[in-house]
């Protein structure tokens, strides 16, 4: 009796995970095209180095969108948490990965509270936003607290960010809110 009920169980798990597998394709198969890669009809992004301020270098830069918004600066690996009516509620300096993401406008098009890392890490509070050459683009923070530097002989699209950091853009970067990737 008890071999005939794990052979039960046996499918049952086998069928249950070819059903998820087969949902998350058709998931992925199915996301617009507009949610990972930059939106074309919305608001062009400077494709050089944004306006700063020269007396408050970490003060939000001039070009960098309106509304709710993260803004990520790929030339100084900075991110900025702005509210709706364009107060920054956040700035902090991040890791970012080997892949960058094009300047341009995008949208939070995926979260998972806590996942292992495309480096092997654990890491939790993942924000993805973006996929360039199949490498999906997200900030996230590694559960060890690690910011290092990530292995340059790979395709790594994480952004890291310290685990405060990283529970402040877990609550405010929720799905479909504006990602604007600068200089």
């Amino acid at each position: 009796m008890a071999r005939s009920s794990s052979g039960f169980v046996a499918g049952l798990t086998a069928a249950a995970v070819a059903v998820v597998g087969f949902l998350a394709y058709q998931a992925s198969a199915n996301v617009p095209d507009t949610l990972s890669k930059p939106s074309a009809g919305a608001p062009k992004v400077p494709t050089t180095k944004a306006p700063r301020d020269k007396k408050n270098p970490v003060a939000l830069p001039t070009a960098s969108g309106r509304g709710e918004r993260v803004v990520y600066s790929v030339d100084d690996d900075r991110v900025w948490l702005v509210t709706a009516n364009n107060r920054t509620e956040l700035t902090f300096k991040v890791t970012p990965g080997t892949v960058d993401p094009a300047v341009g406008i995008y949208a939070v098009t995926s979260r998972s509270k806590a996942v292992t890392g495309s480096d092997g890490a654990q890491i939790e509070h993942v924000v993805r936003f973006a996929v360039v050459d199949g490498v999906a683009i997200g900030f996230s923070s590694a559960i060890d607290g690690s910011t290092g530097s990530p292995d340059s002989t790979k395709k790594l699209g994480g952004i890291r960010e310290s685990r405060k950091n990283g529970t402040a853009m877990w609550n405010f970067a929720t799905i479909g809110v504006k990602v604007i990737v600068i200089r």
